[in-house]
């Protein structure tokens, strides 16, 4: 399989990893703990750890594209934004 086009970095690597990382640990949580703890947050309507994580993924995807048109290929600071952002979306959401 010929992956030449896609520009496989370090920090792109690792953010594809985490989000799989994230998708295994959430299955093996849901697994053990099922129903995904639904809550109502600073959004106002009731969410689970499914839709949190999705919100959490969104939210980096916008990060580091905005990282990259605004401040350039260096997406480490970028990546620990989004993994601050988790931690907030997680924590209020």
């Amino acid at each position: 399989m010929d992956l030449s086009w896609m520009a496989w970095t370090g920090p792109t690597a690792l953010f594809w990893g985490g989000i799989i990382g994230c998708l295994i640990a959430m299955c093996v949580w849901e697994y053990f703990s099922p129903g995904g703890n639904p809550r109502v947050g600073i959004l106002r309507f009731e969410t689970t750890r499914g839709d949190r994580l999705f919100i959490s993924l969104l939210g980096a995807a916008f990060i580091n594209l905005a990282w990259l048109g605004l401040v350039g290929p260096n997406l480490w600071w970028a990546m620990g934004v989004s993994v601050l952002y988790a931690i907030v979306v997680f924590k209020t959401v």
